[in-house]
């Protein structure tokens, strides 16, 4: 099985017998697509509708565009720059001119006379780091996937979790404005997911003993930033018609790299129709 079937090859000179030769040699040695243009004109229309090109054999000496300036807008055309470009001269042998051939973007300059095997090894050679390549590219694209796949199942996971728990779940901000509400939550507290997003959590809650609404939060970060947690209170929910749910309330802070709080996570159980058992010797 021939290692390069497929690749897309690109040659261009202004010399029909040019062409003629260097495709002769190239099939003789490898199945490779290849395309002609006999003008830096005609190869930049060519890389137009052939947009899967693999590698560029490029003649340095010709009339309009000659091989630098076609070189250079082949550049500039995103879906052309990272094809790669050979230049093969027999004019320009100079240093300068090999210079010049880097500098437009070439990855080889290569200079006539040049031995047959010589020149299909230089090929091979790129197309074997082109194999390459797109097999590492394979790898990542699917490494990626299966990663992609697994974050997808792992966030499905947590939602279901989220949504089926049976316990109230809200995420607020530190300011205490609700970001984040579980289904459980809107039933508790009659409200829709949609009402709920950016009011403040004194609007819906209430703890035994609070004298002035909203007095709370301070409490709570203060007590959050000393733990990270509060553990179980009593206290309730107070529903959209007004009507106060018992609850068993906690609350978890969420805190960056730097220790600063960026969520409080609260969790809540309705209590109603549990009976609360006062320690021996209460009235």
């Amino acid at each position: 099985m021939n290692p390069y079937s497929g690749f897309k090859l690109l040659i261009v000179d202004d010399h029909a017998h040019n062409l003629f030769t260097l495709r002769a040699l190239i099939e003789q040695h490898m199945e490779v697509v290849i395309l002609e243009a006999t003008s830096g004109r005609q190869a930049i229309d060519v890389t137009l509708q052939q947009p899967d090109i693999d590698l560029i054999i490029l003649d340095v000496q010709m009339p309009e565009l000659d091989g630098f300036q076609t070189a250079s807008l082949l550049k500039l055309r995103k879906r052309t720059r990272d094809i790669p470009i050979i230049f093969l001269t027999a004019a320009f042998k100079s240093e300068e001119f090999q210079q010049r051939g880097y500098a437009v973007g070439a990855v080889d300059y290569l200079l006539k006379p040049i031995e047959d095997n010589q020149l299909i090894n230089k090929i091979s050679t790129y197309f074997r780091l082109i194999e390459k390549e797109r097999d590492l590219n394979r790898v990542l694209e699917q490494k990626v996937a299966e990663r992609t796949a697994e974050l997808a199942q792992a966030n499905q996971y947590l939602e279901n979790i989220i949504t089926y728990m049976g316990e109230a779940l809200l995420v607020l901000t530190p300011q205490g404005e609700i970001k984040l509400v579980n289904p459980t939550a809107c039933r508790m507290l009659d409200y829709s997911e949609r009402d709920l997003l950016g009011m403040s959590i004194g609007d819906v809650f209430e703890e035994e003993g609070d004298e002035q609404a909203g007095a709370f939060m301070g409490i709570w970060l203060e007590a959050l930033i000393r733990t990270g947690v509060l553990s179980k209170i009593e206290a309730r929910f107070i529903a959209k018609n007004g009507r106060r749910v018992p609850i068993l309330f906690s609350r978890t802070a969420v805190k960056d790299p730097g220790g600063q709080i960026t969520d409080i996570i609260c969790i809540a159980k309705d209590m109603t129709g549990y009976v609360r058992i006062e320690a021996e010797g209460d009235g």
